[in-house]
């Protein structure tokens, strides 16, 4: 299954186990449980650390990497490739005694916690998100053998994944009850299990010293601004939810100048390792809740987070990103995870055989029909507009699919349901006023992005779409705050731009930090 270049690459990385494991798979007779059971032959020969063994788990296909001669273990109902052979790699690893790479405070939380947790993901090998969760919750389970975890393809157990009505992936689940839904990090896991941990965090970052230049955001605009300041020898610090920000939902990445192809996750991991070698301090599954300017020039300003902390700096520079544009009818909240969902890459699986509908003509909505046609049984685009907006050669593809269908001057009116999950849509034709029902099992919604800024009214001057409104070099209506990347005035949201402009800010904020510097530092000398 893994071919030589992999093989090699691997008995690599295996030789940096420093205790024995051993593989111990539950098999039938299913065409998946001979590809996993070569999968595991392969793994095991690359290394005499690596023992096979047999277990008899009611889920088969699936497999344990347990630590020999301990409680240590990794389950997957899966066969981990795609996005999770990262996952499976690290849990090797992991499991065979190479240290958890996190931060040692966050280590001994999880290592503290009371009480037995029994974890389960249901996930997809297609669904770029995934990983972050499954791997958060891997290495809590190294950390702490009452934790356990497996990870579950959806699509290789699919009748768990209908009797439990999961309709969106990474969906988490608790001693059995559903716990939370979508990409989780170690210490959002944590602030969910330990309630005292946001209080005492807050309080840890209430000790925090005033930075010269805070970033607000670690997309690919604050984690270029992050870059650009820390090299001029600033102290440099950066608040986010979490790091990568839009870019951890990218699927490819293919017009990134000298890199032909990428994906997101993978651009986010070494955009967040290029940051962390500068010595910034990173503060993470932080949400930023007020922005307090400087009252004068030479004082503090201050971003107040919902946790209760509040961050000092001289300067700052606002990068908060941009998320998916909901519809705002009637039933697309209640049936969010349950039928409704944004992303076509990660929840597409679930539907297989089914009936879909994309709401969105632009590239993103087009693009994802293309990827659904693929999987479902039938695509049908909406569009609001009298015209689709995507690129001619998208249209061709998707006008060349025989299972997709395009309804031009639609408009969505309502998501409909049973009340547990979603079964339809109604619509609108604009010219006719004709009302349309459609029977459906899902609805992507691609309509474009939202700037995160609904913090920052009365504190910056925003555009009527809500965009921080910036000049040339990154400056806000307010002296000492740039901003950066998709949540600005700037004309175009792509990734290379977003870094630029992230650079931009952060050479604008350290000329701010000189000019307003030097006369304090030339009375101090007199």
């Amino acid at each position: 299954m893994l071919d030589a270049a992999l093989k090699t690459q691997l008995a690599a990385y295996l030789e940096k186990l420093q205790q024995p494991i051993e593989l111990v798979a539950s098999l039938d007779d299913s065409e998946a449980a001979r590809e996993l059971d070569e999968l595991l032959g392969e793994i095991a020969a690359l290394s005499p650390k690596i023992t096979r063994a047999s277990g008899d788990d009611a889920r088969k296909p699936s497999f344990l990497i347990r630590r020999t001669g301990s409680d240590v273990q990794v389950g997957f109902a899966a066969i981990p490739l795609g996005h999770e052979f990262t996952s499976l790699v690290l849990a090797l690893l992991q499991v065979g005694g190479h240290p958890v790479k996190i931060d040692d405070a966050l280590a001994e939380q999880v290592r503290n916690l009371p009480g037995d947790y029994a974890f389960e993901t249901y996930m997809s090998l297609h669904c770029q998100s995934c990983p972050d969760t499954v791997q958060a919750l891997n290495a809590m389970s190294v950390l702490n053998p009452r934790i356990r975890h497996v990870a579950i393809d959806g699509a290789l157990f699919q009748a768990e994944v209908e009797a439990k009505q999961i309709l969106s992936v990474p969906t988490i689940y608790m001693n059995g009850e559903e716990f939370d839904a979508g990409r989780m990090s170690i210490e959002q896991v944590l602030a969910k299990l330990d309630t005292g941990a946001a209080a005492r965090a807050a309080e840890a970052l209430k000790e925090r010293e005033p930075y010269e230049v805070l970033i607000v955001g670690g997309g690919p605009a604050g984690a270029a601004a992050a870059i650009y300041a820390a090299r001029k020898g600033i102290r440099t610090g950066l608040v986010a939810e979490r790091f990568g920000g839009q870019v951890l939902d990218t699927m490819s990445i293919e017009n990134f100048p000298s890199v032909e192809y990428t994906e997101g996750p993978k651009l986010a991991a070494s955009l967040e390792a290029h940051v962390r070698s500068y010595g910034v301090d990173v503060i993470t599954a932080q949400r930023a809740k007020a922005l307090h300017p400087a009252a004068a020039t030479g004082e503090l300003a201050g971003v107040e987070l919902e946790s209760g902390a509040t961050l000092r700096a001289r300067t700052v520079i606002l990068a908060p990103g941009a998320r998916w544009r909901q519809t705002g009818v009637p039933g697309e909240a209640d049936y969010r995870t349950k039928g409704v969902t944004y992303c076509p890459h990660c929840d597409g699986p679930l539907f297989k055989g089914k009936k879909v509908a994309v709401i969105g003509g632009g590239n993103s909505g087009i693009e994802a029909a293309i990827d659904l046609a693929g999987v479902v049984e039938h695509v049908t685009v909406l569009e609001f507009d009298s015209k689709l907006r995507a690129d001619d050669v998208l249209q061709r593809k998707l006008r060349s699919l025989p299972n997709t269908a395009v309804h031009l001057n639609a408009q969505t009116t309502e998501m409909v349901g049973d009340g547990g999950k979603l079964t339809g849509l109604r619509f609108t034709d604009r010219t006719s006023g004709q009302v349309n029902d459609l029977d459906l099992a899902g609805v992507f919604v691609q309509i474009g992005l939202l700037p995160n800024t609904e913090w920052l009214k009365g504190a910056v001057a925003l555009s009527p779409r809500g965009e921080i409104v910036v000049d040339d070099r990154g400056q806000t209506s307010v002296p000492g705050v740039f901003a950066a990347g998709d949540a600005t005035t700037e004309a175009y949201k792509q990734i290379v731009i977003a870094m630029g402009s992230g650079s931009t800010a952060a050479l604008s904020a350290f000329d701010f930090l000189i000019r307003h510097s030097a006369p304090a530092a030339e009375a101090k000398a007199a």
